[in-house]
């Protein structure tokens, strides 16, 4: 099972990623935990400058940006 968090402080692009996220499982069917973290200092944590993050098993996939659900998809099915 996957490990899948999205870092961001609560802002719209935040949000659009964690529900990018959330759709990229339904359509491939993948389990996995998904956490949101909002918490500046556990963010900082993980050395993260801008957000949203997108991090799948502890390595930060994508950074800065919100990734649109197929490229979600590419990144939890490789």
């Amino acid at each position: 099972m996957k490990d899948i968090k999205v870092l961001g402080p609560g802002c719209p692009k935040c949000k659009t990623m964690y529900n990018n996220v959330l759709q990229a499982m339904q359509q491939t069917g993948i389990e996995a935990t998904v956490q949101k973290i909002e918490d500046i200092e556990v963010m900082m944590q993980y050395n993260v400058l801008t957000t949203p993050v997108l991090m799948v098993d502890g390595v930060a996939k994508i950074k800065g940006r919100v990734a649109d659900v197929n490229e979600i998809k590419q990144l939890l099915t490789t």
